[in-house]
């Protein structure tokens, strides 16, 4: 288990947990962040990571990526 930040682009993964305060965590969650989703890196801008998750593409910092285990 690895924090997202340290998959590359075109790598895929399943979340296995997602850390942090519980604000952070409902956060995450909203954005469709949660155990057992499917997850693939499409590419990295300035640090920050844009994914393909739930059919929907989502952009994060590494600070919140830093608290995505796959």
């Amino acid at each position: 288990m690895e924090p997202l930040v340290f998959l590359q682009n075109g790598d895929e993964g399943v979340i296995r947990r997602v850390s942090g305060s519980g604000e952070v965590r409902r956060f995450l969650a909203s954005l469709g962040f949660v155990e057992d989703a499917q997850i693939r890196i499409i590419s990295r801008i300035g640090g920050n990571l844009i994914v393909n998750i739930k059919d929907s593409r989502v952009a994060i910092n590494e600070e919140m990526a830093r608290h995505i285990f796959v």
